[in-house]
């Protein structure tokens, strides 16, 4: 037993199990966000080795990393039994992201020379940009993510993003593990200094901010939660419930607040699509009758799909957002949008949203419009197709910009389509995520978007409203305080009214991703160093070998 424990704190797989056990018990579904300060200990320990313990270490960490994916994105599985090759797919994608940081780590620490208490913070940070980014991005189970109840603490968000707490926390990680005695070090406790010193300095500047916060109240609006799980069938039946339980909800919600001055319905919870169409459409090669009787039917069906919004608007009397799948009959083809349209009290639809940033394989297949078998391989009856520009529509003078579903999830989404609305002299005033979680059946999906929601809040010092199919719907304030929220897989009407953040203004929202950016730059220095490196070691071996070989010969002779 004691040789066995003795090699513990030396197995590479162990302390990068050990690290993804602690990382994931901080993540929702446990939620014990003060392990997110030690879970990356085992990691950095590994890169301060100086070897790495093991015949294929960085395989070993693979499937560690392998592991807390699968663990921390098991709800992936749930849509669809097909999902379940995308949970695995993007599982192993991700698991690369642990060694990577264990090898770019310890490439800046005994090639370079980098503090530890440095190298790792920077080279998490830079490889969590990459990870939003690659591949459409995600940034579900970043570091920063854990934190998101310490509001103090995460005001740091509008500096530098969810990176910046990312960095905070394993830098305060990284130096607990200089703390520790081993390779030759003895205790040392100086690492106790910068680490205080760095989350001192956050929450100084995070309750400066909070206490600079002057707001004016904005309009009140039902977020209407339904209770929806969703299912890849058909069922005719399901439309009418589903269309009833949320009229239901909305009626009663006037009649309870005859003043809300907006209703608002989650992602294509409204199942009657809308229909819209180029006045330069022509008839499809494989429509029936003429160009003629193409044009009135296109008419006529626009106008259906446009009267039962506009009853449901009239039988309110209020204004209404809501999630929607749109038709649009193109001069060279149809296209689908998933959509938010804004529709006045009287039906007339104002203004429209199609949503931009797509889920690959889950509202899109890459490559079907050019291969279309591609779109039988998967559940997916169509792709969808991205919009081309955000929107913000006013109400009694505030803009409002609506985004939809996963949009909340990456940090540069909303933050670009904020920006592009103030350069036409548009910049909102709040933000509304429409999304149906109903996908995720009451899992921890829910509470990882939600936790991104607050992020997003914080980021562009903007409240952010949540209207989401079985929850969770919520109001979060531009301080990143929930304000209040749904249940869990239960109907529930949130009546919000947001407080508008006019004065103060947000780093990250102007100047984007730059302080991970430098993190990200600093990972590719270290990738040129390490692989010059093992290009160096393969040719002063080649040439060990030729000369071996050269003295071998002359012996001989």
């Amino acid at each position: 037993m004691r040789p066995r424990l003795q090699h513990f704190p030396r197995s590479t797989f162990r302390l990068g199990l050990a690290g993804a056990v602690l990382l994931w018990a901080a993540l929702p579904p446990l939620d014990l966000w003060p392990l997110a300060w030690v879970a990356p200990i085992p990691w950095v320990w590994l890169v301060r080795r100086p070897q790495l313990d093991g015949r294929r270490p960085y395989a070993a960490l693979v499937v560690a990393g392998f592991c807390f994916w699968m663990a921390t994105l098991h709800w992936l599985r749930l849509p669809h039994p097909a999902t379940s090759i995308g949970w695995v797919a993007i599982s192993l994608y991700f698991a690369v992201y642990l060694p990577a940081f264990v090898g770019l780590a310890r490439v800046a620490v005994h090639r370079l020379r980098v503090p530890v208490i440095l190298a790792a913070p920077v080279v998490w940070t830079g490889l969590e940009l990459a990870r939003a980014h690659l591949l459409t991005g995600m940034t579900m189970g970043s570091l920063g993510y854990t934190q998101y109840r310490w509001i103090a603490l995460i005001q740091l968000s509008d500096l530098a993003g969810i990176y910046g707490v990312s960095f905070l926390v394993m830098f305060v990680a990284a130096s607990l593990t200089r703390i520790i005695p081993g390779d030759g070090c003895r205790w040392t406790f100086w690492p106790l200094l910068p680490a205080a010193a760095a989350i001192a300095a956050a929450l100084l500047y995070g309750h400066v901010r909070i206490a600079t916060n002057t707001t004016t109240p904005g309009p009140k609006i039902a977020l209407i939660q339904g209770s929806i799980d969703i299912e890849m069938r058909h069922d005719p039946e399901r439309k009418d419930r589903i269309f009833q339980e949320y009229f239901d909800l909305s009626h009663r919600a006037v009649e309870e607040h005859p003043d809300v001055d907006l209703i608002v319905w989650p992602e294509t919870m409204f199942l009657d699509p809308l229909l819209t169409f180029d006045a330069d459409t022509r008839r499809p090669a494989d429509a029936e009758g003429t160009d003629e009787d193409f044009r009135r039917w296109l008419h006529r069906a626009a106008e259906d799909s446009a009267l039962s919004i506009k009853r449901m608007a009239e039988a309110l009397g209020t204004p209404l957002l809501l999630g929607i799948d749109r038709y649009h009959f193109a001069a060279d083809r149809q296209r689908c949008f998933n959509s938010a349209v804004y529709v006045a009290s009287d039906g007339r639809v104002l203004d429209r949203y199609d949503k931009m940033h797509l889920v690959m394989f889950g509202e899109y297949v890459p490559l079907a419009d050019r291969f279309p078998w591609l779109q039988g391989l998967t559940p997916l009856p169509i792709s969808i197709s991205a919009g081309r520009r955000p929107t913000a529509f006013e109400l009694q003078g505030v803009r409002i910009s609506p985004n939809i579903c996963f949009e909340t999830v990456l940090p540069h989404v909303p933050r670009r389509q904020i920006n592009t609305l103030a350069t036409e002299g548009r910049e909102p005033d709040i933000l509304v995520n429409l999304t149906n979680d109903g996908w995720f059946w009451g899992s921890s999906e829910l509470d990882m978007h939600l936790i991104c929601g607050v992020f997003r809040a914080v980021e562009c010092r903007k409240p952010l409203l949540i209207a989401a199919n079985t929850g969770f719907s919520a109001w979060i304030d531009s301080d990143g305080r929930i304000r209040e929220q749904g249940p869990r897989r239960e109907k529930k009407v949130i009546f919000a009214r947001p407080r508008l953040d006019q004065h103060r203004g947000s780093w990250y929202l102007k100047h984007g991703d730059w302080f991970a950016g430098v993190c990200l730059a600093g990972c590719i220095l270290f990738s040129f160093v390490g692989l010059f490196g093992r290009f160096r070691k393969v040719i002063l071996s080649a040439a060990k070998d030729i000369d071996s070989r050269g003295d071998s010969s002359l012996c001989s002779e």
